[in-house]
């Protein structure tokens, strides 16, 4: 099975130039000017500014980018801002690496971990981002990315690296800033793909597996940053060149899930997971599916997808984070990173439409706007471009759009160069090998004159300018400045306990509207290229105003529209002694059936009735009649009765199965037994259950709390929509 490597890199040299100003990235409204804030700093040591003695604690939330202020890296930032048309994305936040243990201090050319910091405290950011990248025998595919730990010094990794890390992300003075950390790049998926009997396996990756030194280190890491209150660990997880095949993704759950239980972590470390760190795999194709045949042949069938399940990146982090959850083990609350800096491919080469019917091979090639030659080519790749712009919940699933590898940093050297950082001579960087059985035997479509990975490469910075998609500066056909217009008649369509959905009319466009942005308070809390939003998360019984605006694919924005006000119902969350669990019965979300199997689990210390017991399951349809079954129940189908009620108009809830028992009692500590229940419109027609406030899909019974229990009348378990 083809697989392929992702580059890793580490910082280049550090300019003290900074900006004089600083554009505002994921948030509304101005940054103090950095220019103004730092004007003359001094490289490789701590800023002195007048902070506050005990900053308020960052309390913990469920998407860390929402509402927040991320950090520019300034030393990025002036290397950008110096290169050609480089200011229009040189104040992007990107994430700082620290890929060698003198990288935690600084050295005379690079700030350190806590001169970061106190840069961003001194920027008045909220959100700081850090890759922690130095495990013992790191990158054991590949040679570009060789580390300084051999396999057998774990003990290094932990008291050397990861220890102050952990020191230093838990002083109180950086207590206010949410800190994404990003886990260990390139090491995990290499335990899955790299380390066996595979052809593109290697010795190192088998030493490596045997020690169980990835596993052990990121579970390391994950224990004691998990343990700082607002540190936020996703773990990375390769992409779906790598793990988009069946044999590849079931192996990497358990890989992940492995890792999360070593070294003292638990999954309850792990607030997501990452895709394409410092990648080049397109976000969407937009103009071919997976599910796509061409003359009776599946698309899955062509060359280049070589019978993957996915082909971008976006539905295979969708995709992989459910299957983290159901098979797993981690929180249902995770959320999906995606590495969008050099995975725009735009430019005179980006195709337009589909590709032609001819043969599958012809519609896909034609059709993909990636234009690698493989997926498996991961070096300083010829014709790509800068992706998406950091974005906050951009997708549902997933917590932003981010930039891990900041654009025009080497992935490695395309030639041999002595060096005193450990870094090998990686022929996947030379323009002229010819591949190996990683990357299908193809050329490797890196480009010419590159520098060791991490060190600045001028070449590549200006290629990603050019071909960016969405366009930079209205770089776009025609150069195209005209902003859309502002979207109209923004309005509340439904609330609940948790969330408020609006939507409005579409905006228009001399070109066309990309995507729209949506504000809650003033701050950004999403984008989507529908015209409808739900907001979740939120607290009962709370009042919320939002705006929206119109993006175009040159990056013009409309005016944002006049502010709708919102309010959550008050819910209710149950507090008796009766709960009920749930699997699912049909992981099909469009078939003609709601199937599910419940049982009842009494808590308390003593039996309890079931008289005047009622269970509601919330679910979103249209129809206006539905036929109920029982298909099968320990207690017995006669001993129930099924109907569905209408619930008002309640986002994801506005009917209800509800589920009555007709007598008997359950002793404490007991559970009724499995229920086995089915429900259908009355013509048979499909349902699309995607955004039911009820359905799961966990495939083994669990604690249901999105599912009630009435008693008498009164809620006893569970919260209501």
């Amino acid at each position: 099975m083809n697989t392929t490597r992702t580059a890793r890199s580490r910082p280049g040299p550090s300019n003290s130039r900074l900006r004089k100003r600083l554009r505002l990235c994921l948030r509304p409204r101005p940054r103090p000017r950095l220019g103004a804030l730092l004007p003359a700093l001094a490289l490789g040591a701590a800023l002195s500014v007048s902070l506050p003695a005990t900053p308020a604690a960052a309390a913990r939330v469920d998407n860390p980018y929402v509402g927040a202020t991320p950090y520019v890296n300034p030393d990025w930032s002036a290397r950008a801002a110096a290169e050609p048309g480089g200011d229009a994305i040189a104040d992007e936040p990107s994430f700082v690496w620290m890929d060698r243990i003198a990288a935690i201090t600084g050295t005379s050319t690079s700030r350190g971990l806590r001169a970061h910091l106190d840069t961003a405290l001194a920027q008045g950011a909220s959100l700081f981002q850090v890759v922690i990248y130095d495990l013992p025998g790191r990158d054991c595919a590949a040679l570009a990315s060789n580390g300084e730990l051999a396999a057998e010094e774990l003990d290094a990794y932990k008291t050397r690296y990861i220890d102050p890390i952990a020191s230093i992300l838990s002083d109180p003075t950086y207590a206010s800033l949410r800190i994404v950390a990003l886990i260990e790049p390139d090491s995990l998926p290499n335990m899955v793909t790299n380390a066996g009997s595979q052809a593109g396996a290697t010795d190192a990756c088998r030493h490596v597996k045997e020690l169980g030194v990835y596993e052990k280190g990121v579970g390391y890491a994950l224990h004691k940053l998990g343990g700082i209150g607002n540190v936020y660990n996703y773990v990375d997880a390769g992409h779906h060149g790598w793990l988009g095949w069946d044999t590849n993704f079931d192996p990497a759950v358990d890989e992940f899930a492995l890792a999360a239980t070593s070294e003292g972590a638990t999954v309850d470390d792990v607030h997501g997971f990452i895709v394409n760190t410092a990648n080049y795999s397109a976000l969407k194709e937009p103009h071919f599916k997976v599910t796509d045949t061409v003359n009776g042949q599946t698309v899955r069938q062509a060359a280049w997808v070589d019978w993957n399940f996915y082909v971008d990146e976006l539905s295979f982090a969708q995709a992989l984070r459910d299957r983290l959850v159901s098979r797993g083990g981690f929180d249902s609350g995770i959320g999906m990173l995606i590495d969008t800096a050099r995975n725009g491919w735009g430019g005179p080469g980006r195709p337009a439409g589909p590709g032609p019917t001819t043969g599958v091979d012809d519609y896909v090639n034609g059709s993909r706007i990636d234009r690698r030659l493989h997926t498996g080519n991961w070096c300083n790749q010829a014709g790509a471009g800068v992706g998406e712009r950091p974005t906050t919940a951009p997708e549902p699933g997933i917590d932003a759009y981010v930039w891990a590898k900041p654009p025009g940093e080497s992935d490695g050297n395309s030639e041999p160069v002595e060096n005193d950082e450990g870094k090998g001579f990686d022929r996947m960087c030379d323009p002229t090998y010819e591949g190996n059985a990683r990357n299908g035997n193809n050329p490797t479509g890196a480009m010419a004159d590159a520098p060791l990975a991490g060190h600045w490469f001028p070449a590549q910075f200006q290629m990603l300018l050019a071909n960016a998609y969405p366009p930079i500066g209205g770089g776009g056909p025609g150069n195209d400045t005209q902003a859309p217009s502002t979207p109209g008649n923004l309005r509340v369509t439904g609330s609940n306990s948790a969330s408020v959905s609006v939507s409005w009319n579409a905006a228009t466009d001399n070109v066309g509207v990309t995507a729209y942005d949506v504000f809650r308070g003033g701050a950004q809390v999403g984008s989507t290229t529908a015209t409808g939003f739900t907001d979740s998360g939120l607290t009962a019984d709370t009042a919320y105003t939002y705006t929206v605006r119109a993006r175009d694919a040159a990056g013009n924005t409309s005016a944002q529209s006049g502010p709708v006000t919102g309010r959550t119902t008050q819910g209710g969350t149950g507090s008796g002694t009766l709960k009920v669990q749930y699997r699912t019965g049909d992981t099909n979300a469009t078939d003609n059936a709601i199937r599910m199997s419940l049982q009842l689990v009494n808590t308390g210390s003593a039996a309890q009735s079931l008289s005047g017991v009622e269970i509601r399951y919330w679910f979103a349809d249209s129809a206006s009649a539905y036929t109920t079954w029982c298909d099968w129940a320990q207690p017995g189908c006669s001993s129930l009765t099924h109907s569905v009620a209408a619930n008002g108009s309640a986002t994801g809830a506005d009917h209800y199965l509800k589920v009555t028992v007709t007598g008997g009692s359950l002793a404490a500590g007991a559970s009724s037994g499995e229920i086995q229940l089915r429900v259908h419109r009355s013509d048979w027609s499909a349902f699309d259950e995607a955004d039911d406030y009820s359905r799961g899909t966990n495939a083994a019974f669990a604690d249901a709390p999105r599912i009630g229990v009435y008693v008498n009348g009164t809620l006893a378990w569970g919260t209501a929509p």
